[in-house]
Order: C-alpha cells, then structure tokens, then sequence
C-alpha cells in the first residue's frame, strides 16, 4: 500500500452516505474516492453492513465496500492493536476497542483516519494516529 491513504471511519461514511446531511463530509469522500485514496478495514465494513436496513441496501453497499482495498487482519494488526490499546490505557484514554482495531489498521498502513468521532481525536496526539476530523462540523449541525 502507498502513502496518502485515507481510511474513512464508519462515523464519516454515515454522515456521506445520507442525502445532504453534512455535504463537506461527502464531498471530501467523493474526492478521495475519485483519487483512488480510499481503503477500508473489516471492521469498518461489518459496522456499516450491519446497520443496513435491506437486502437491497446490503448488498449495493457491499459491492461498493468490496471495490476498495482493505487492511489485512493478521497477527501483526492485533499485536499493533494490543499494544495501543494497552499504551493509551496507561495514559488515562479509554477508547472503545472497536477504534482501537481501526485506529490501529490506519498506523500499519500509514493512513489517515477520517472521521467524525471524538476517541479519534482523542487517540492521536498519544500514538502518531492522523486523523482528517469532522467532529466540530457535525457539532455545528447539531444546534
């Protein structure tokens, strides 16, 4: 895998994929997508299918997430997610271990995460985790 890959965060697919919720969030994937920058993680595409609501909506998003490379999830990935998991507990962040995996799929790969969820944010500064966050921008919308 190459450098300037992005890997878009199940929070940034969301607000992308609803019909012009926050159109700087789409546009940027739409972007990156054209680019061809874009991979994804298993996890990322089990939240995403898992929250389909059809058969129809299932296996339309699924060819489109299988269209992207993905990180491999091997030993190398658990061990980098055993270890961040542990180093960020000490220094008092607490993440879901969901983030964690995925956060940990972007480090092997030298990706950055795109985003709208604060534990992103959070994780970075302590681990070399970059992040493209849209987390002020969804809290614009919510007002």
């Amino acid at each position: 895998m190459t450098n300037n890959l992005f890997l878009v965060d199940t929070s940034a697919w969301l607000l992308a994929l609803h019909k012009d919720f926050l159109p700087d969030v789409k546009d940027r994937i739409a972007y990156l997508l054209k680019e061809n920058a874009i991979i994804t993680s298993g996890m990322i595409k089990l939240e995403l299918l898992g929250g389909t609501k059809t058969e129809k909506e299932f296996q339309r998003l699924k060819t489109r997430l299988d269209a992207l490379e993905m990180v491999k999830t091997n030993t190398s990935l658990w061990e980098k997610a055993y270890d961040l998991s542990f180093r960020l507990r000490r220094k008092g962040i607490t993440v879901p271990y969901t983030d964690i995996l995925i956060a940990a799929s972007a480090i092997v790969v030298a990706a950055t995460v795109v985003h709208a969820d604060s534990h992103f944010d959070l994780m970075g500064p302590h681990c070399g985790l970059k992040v493209e966050s849209f987390v002020k921008a969804t809290k614009k919308v919510k007002k």
